[in-house]
Parts: C-alpha cells; structure tokens; sequence
C-alpha cells in the first residue's frame, strides 16, 4: 500500500460528443454528472463528498440520468491485502479475546463467597477488579479486531474511526483496573488485621476519611478523562487520503486541548494509584525507620503485582502525554509506524491484565484463606487452654456431613412423622402401658393423738431426740415420729391396762 492515496482533481475525459465522457470505457452523460457534483481525482476514483466510487481496472461503474448507480463499488472497500498492522492487530486482539476467558475464571474463583458477608468488608469489592479487566480486555479485542482493515481499505473509512475509539477506551478501564487492584490490596490488609481484634482500627481517624474520599476522587480523575477523550467528532480520522488533509484535519484532531487535558488527567489518576499504595503499606504493615530502612521495608511488603502493574501503567500513561503532543506516534495517524501504538499502547495494558491473570490463578480465594487463619489460631488457643477436640468420627451423626440437601430435608420430614430420624430407629422408646400404683398414705396410717393428754418425760425425753434426727435425716421424721408415741392416745381402756398404767400428773384443770 502507498503511504498516500495522493488525490487531485482530474477533467473528465472527452466523449462521443460534448455531453457525454468515457471512464474507463465506460460511458457517461457528462450532463448527469455535473448536475450531481461528481468530480473525478487522481486516485481513480469519482465522488461528489456524499457517494464515492473506483473507477480503474476491473471497476467499471455507471450512472443513468437519475444520480442512480449500477455496477459500483465503494471507495472504502478493503482493497489491499493484510500488512503490518494488520497482522499485530490479530495477534494483539486473539491475545484480548483469549484474557476474557481467563478473567471469568477467576473472577468465578475470587468472587464466590465461604463465609458470611461483612457490611465493612463487601464481596463486590474484590470483584470490581474483575469487572474492569473484563472491560479493558473488550475494548482492546474490539479496538483490535477492527485495526484489521485499516491497511486494506482503500480510503479510510469506520476501521480507523472504530480503532482509535476504543483504543482511548481502554485507558480509563485500565485506570480503574488497577486502581481496584491497589485498593482492595489495602482493604484485604484491614480484614486479616480486623478478623484477629475487631477493635484494632476504629472507624472515625484519619485513615478511614482517607479511604472514603480517595476512591471519590480516584472516580471523579477518571470520568473526567472520559469526559475529555471521548466525547467527541471522530469523523476527522477519516480524512487522511492526502498529505493536507493529515495535516490540516486529522493531526489537529489528534492533538487538540481535549486530547491534552485527557492525558494529563489520567497521570493524575495514576499518582492517586501510588498515594493509595502508600497509604495501605504505612498502616496496615510494619513500619521501619530509616531511609534504607523504608526501602527494605517496601521491597518486603510490596505485593510482586501491584509493583509490575503500576510500572506497565506508568508506561502507558507516558505514551499517552507522548501522543498527544506528537501526531507521528498516535494510532490514529493511518501510516503510523506500529511500534509505538502496539508496543507502548496495547502492550502495556495486555501485559498487566496477564500479570493479574498469572497472580489470580496462583492465589486462594480470601474467605478459603480466612478460614484457614479462623482454624489455625482456633487449634493455637485451644493448645494453650489444653483442649483437645475429639475426632470427627466420634460424633454419632458424622455421616450426615456427607449428605445432600435433599437427603437432609427428607430426614427433616421423618422427625415430623415418626418422631425420629433413620439413625436412631434403634433408640426409639418403646410404648408402655401405665397402672394405678398403691402409694402409702402416712398420714391415715399414723394413730390420731389426744390433745387433752400429756406425755411423760421420757416420751418428751424420746421426742426430742426424734426431732434430733428428723433435722439429720428429714426423710425419717414422719416416720420416727409416729413410732415414738406411745399408742394409748384415743383408745377405750380395760381394767387390766387401768392398773398397769403409769399414774398421770394433774397439773392444771385441763387435765382432769
């Protein structure tokens, strides 16, 4: 492909007669043709700014009186065969497309939920990560895929418009991407922490106004960048078949104040990224003293990830600044050299959604790795308390662990049946069938007493040690009661039982 479809204005050539004109071989009415503001360029191709046609080789297009046309191909079609760019753009958007798979793993991975959800600690927070990859990872594979036919289009057309749309695209999705990543590093820091003393961070210092406005503010950074590279007329892209219209539509489009404050706004939101790691390394690790000793101090707390994927962030960003002052490394510059565009626009970007691909299948899921803690430092507690848990098996129903839900809810409805589940048939109680039982009335068995008789001393004598006995065993009061009395109370007399009794001792009237 040339560098330029170079095009100038062309008479048209003469005809048959003065109101008609030869194409190609191909004859038109002259007439038709300037009544309809067809022009004819140098680049074999005839247009009117609405409708544009090749008219060389195999093209032989034609045009009735109406302004209709029959037998015509587009200026725009993908003439030429696939380059450079086209080629990296295959590779870079099957390397996107395949990353989508990968993020939805681990994003099923990462995502699921073991224990219960915490309002501090929301389960969202450690997907927005995923989210994002899955977005930045869209627009590359789109932006991409329709790269393809910006070398095989004879004029620029939607190819390059689509392209560099969602090039830009990608940068406030990658933004975000690993702005997610750094913030939830800091927050996953806090759970551990808080999972050990809930009481070890209160919610009203410093730290936590820092969390709550720096991701406002990250978001705010962000949209703006939006706002300043998106919206905006795109159609200028396509004008690049001369050298002036590279010179005087598109490279002013490229690099105009919007596209300016763009960049430089996304290198805020990546200093915003740095401050946020910074943040989480000074309260939620170990603080060292020193110059040197700071240093060691982030090599050794620093994750691996977050480290390489600010680095690849920052080189994008300075591309980013770079091409916005410098039409020439661009990617919207149709004979742009693909270095630049490929190695310092996608590459960054896919490089860090590999990183994170790499890292999320190497680690665990953070409620597996909670739990995991929870148990150790269960079995630490226990050790010093000197417990010793009794073995799975011990427990009578350890084989329901390995029961479904629906075998479970089954067992339910036997409880509410028979009273009792299939694992206890053999203890369930037998029916019995109750009698009256014979229970002993103390009180009718005991003799009646008089009240108008008293007892002699060594009764009262024998009383009282019953009454001793009854405090040491109230079980045998009633009992050793009634045995001491002397039985003659309420009974009719004999003459012989007269003249063995004992003389009584009057000592008032009411005992005559």
């Amino acid at each position: 492909m040339p560098l330029l479809n170079v095009r100038e204005l062309l008479p048209f050539p003469n005809g048959d007669n003065t109101s008609h004109t030869i194409i190609n071989g191909v004859d038109f009415n002259l007439t038709a043709l300037k009544f309809f503001n067809y022009t004819i360029y140098s680049n074999n191709t005839i247009s009117n700014r609405s409708k544009c046609y090749l008219i060389f080789d195999q093209f032989k297009p034609h045009m009735f009186s109406n302004g209709s046309w029959v037998n015509g191909s587009t200026c725009y079609i993908p003439y030429y065969g696939i380059k450079t760019r086209g080629y990296a753009s295959i590779a870079f958007g099957t390397a996107f497309g395949m990353s989508i798979m990968f993020t939805l793993i681990n994003l099923r991975k990462h995502g699921k939920r073991f224990v219960r959800e915490d309002k501090r600690f929301r389960i969202v927070g450690r997907r927005w990560q995923w989210y994002w990859m899955l977005f930045a990872a869209a627009c590359g594979m789109i932006s991409c895929l329709t790269g393809i036919d910006v070398d095989r289009n004879y004029l620029q057309d939607l190819s390059i418009i689509l392209q560099s749309f969602f090039f830009t695209l990608m940068v406030p999705g990658t933004l975000a991407m690993v702005w997610e990543s750094v913030r939830h590093w800091g927050s996953w820091q806090e759970r551990q922490l808080v999972d050990v003393d809930p009481y070890s961070y209160p919610d009203d210092d410093t730290r936590t106004r820092t969390e709550f406005w720096l991701p406002l503010m990250f978001y705010l950074i962000a949209w703006l960048n939006f706002f300043m590279t998106i919206p905006r007329s795109w159609n200028a892209f396509r004008q690049q078949n001369t050298p002036e219209q590279q010179r005087d539509i598109a490279a002013p489009a490229a690099t105009n104040n919007r596209t300016k404050a763009g960049a430089i706004i996304a290198a805020v939101a990546w200093f915003i990224i740095v401050y946020s790691l910074w943040h989480s390394l000074k309260h939620y690790k170990r603080r060292n003293t020193g110059f040197f000793g700071k240093i060691n101090g982030f090599c050794r707390d620093c994750p691996t990830k977050l480290f390489v994927v600010i680095i690849l962030l920052a080189v994008r960003v300075a591309y980013g600044l770079a091409s916005a002052w410098i039409f020439e490394l661009t990617i919207m510059k149709d004979d742009v050299m693909i270095g630049w565009p490929f190695g310092l626009g996608y590459g960054p970007i896919l490089a860090i959604i590999i990183v994170f691909e790499v890292f999320g299948y190497i680690e665990e899921n953070e409620d597996k790795v909670i739990m995991e803690q929870r148990r150790l430092r269960g079995i630490e507690h226990d050790r010093e308390l000197n417990l010793t848990k009794k073995p799975g098996w011990w427990n009578k129903n350890f084989t329901n662990r390995f029961k479904s839900d629906d075998e479970r809810l089954r067992d339910m409805a036997a409880i509410d049946n028979s009273g009792a589940t299939t694992t206890t048939t053999r203890r369930q109680p037998q029916n019995i069938e109750m009698g009256d039982m014979t229970l002993r009335n103390r009180s009718r068995s005991r003799p009646p007493e008089d009240p108008f008789r008293d007892q002699s001393s060594s009764e009262n004598s024998r009383q009282s040690s019953v009454a001793v006995g009854a405090r040491l065993d109230p079980s045998r009061t009633e009992s050793d009661a009634a045995s001491a009395k002397s039985g003659l109370t309420g009974r009719t007399l004999t003459a012989e039982q007269m003249a063995n009794a004992r003389p009584q001792n009057v000592r008032s009237m009411l005992d005559v």
